[in-house]
């Protein structure tokens, strides 16, 4: 089983920036995909930002395009997420999470991973 810790949450202004960690113990994820999601409170979980295991393949939702960056260390087994431009909007619970190979569901799906880690909270003042 694979445990998951993020770091680098925190409070930040309208147009700055966050660096989120994940660390991964347990089992390597190296030949898993991993990704993020975030919860806003009083809303569903959604999904962020995918890496795939050779870092050969990022999917990014249409709201962080452009402004976050996926990123993963093998070596390290860790996975990182760049958040530039950071908006109001972008206030949520950030978790990361380990893919399930055996999972039927996409990438874009919290159905698709089976370890989650306890998320670190982001908040964007205006």
């Amino acid at each position: 089983q694979v445990q998951l810790v993020e770091e680098g949450g925190g409070l930040v202004q309208a147009g700055g920036s966050l660096r989120l960690s994940c660390a991964a113990s347990g089992r390597t994820v190296s030949t898993y995909t991993m990704g993020w999601f975030r919860q806003a409170p009083g809303k569903e979980r959604e999904f962020v930002a995918a890496v795939t295991w050779a870092a050969s393949n990022t999917y990014y939702a249409d709201s962080v395009k452009g402004r976050f960056t996926i990123s993963r260390d093998n070596a390290k087994n860790s996975v990182h997420l760049q958040m530039n431009s950071l908006k109001p909007e972008d206030t949520a619970v950030y978790s990361c999470a380990a893919g399930n190979p055996a999972s039927v569901f996409g990438i874009r799906s919290v159905w698709g991973y089976n370890a989650w880690g306890q998320g670190t909270q982001v908040t964007v003042s205006s």
